[in-house]
């Protein structure tokens, strides 16, 4: 696509300016890191045009700190403060990394995540963000936890004007089908291949 220009002009009877304005639902999925940062990046974006950002943590420990998380709640007191950008919610759907969980079951992880989904299921019915990050949320889906099928009803056929954005390895193939822009992060190279830790400012 040089210079933003589509390969292809379908006939679908859209306006050049409707088709541009289509909400998009998009999946950054595969083994390499970078699949939130790269959602991040897009909130601060949407952030910047004035849209009301949530994200929804689904795996990630709500004791861990991480680097976005300071930095967008900070954005969401601007805006509260002087108007600019637009409002910002975070909220960590349960406890346990996706390689480690963390105190209680697994049928009390699946509950956490499952009232997860239905909360922000409630919010897209009420239109109440204008872009959703879903992140870590294939894993919860890839677990059977919360079912994919509706998953992709709902998010398909979800009203007004919404963005959404799943991270996460492993994203199931229905989910990829209906999704209007796929990224797969493949890696090349990492420093853990050598021994390395992760570091402050790169990977939190």
């Amino acid at each position: 696509m040089p210079k933003g220009q589509p390969s292809v002009v379908p006939v679908d009877g859209l306006t050049t300016r409707q088709r541009r304005n289509r909400p998009l639902l998009m999946v950054h999925t595969g083994e390499m890191k970078g699949k939130s940062t790269a959602a991040f990046g897009l909130a601060l974006r949407g952030w910047n045009q004035g849209w009301n950002i949530g994200v929804f943590q689904f795996v990630k420990s709500a004791k861990w700190k991480v680097g976005e998380e300071s930095a967008f709640r900070a954005l969401g007191q601007l805006h509260e403060a002087t108007g600019q950008g637009g409002p910002v919610e975070w909220h960590k759907m349960g406890e346990g990394w996706s390689w480690s969980r963390k105190a209680g079951t697994e049928q009390d992880h699946a509950a956490d995540a499952l009232e997860g989904w239905r909360e922000i299921q409630r919010r897209i019915a009420a239109e109440t963000h204008d872009l959703y990050v879903l992140d870590e949320f294939t894993y919860p889906t890839k677990w059977g936890w919360i079912d994919v099928d509706e998953v992709v009803d709902t998010l398909t056929h979800r009203p007004g004007h919404q963005y959404v954005v799943i991270t996460g390895r492993d994203a199931d193939q229905r989910l990829l089908d209906a999704a209007d822009l796929v990224t797969e992060m493949t890696k090349v190279k990492h420093p853990m291949d050598a021994g390395q830790k992760g570091q402050k400012g790169i990977e939190w």
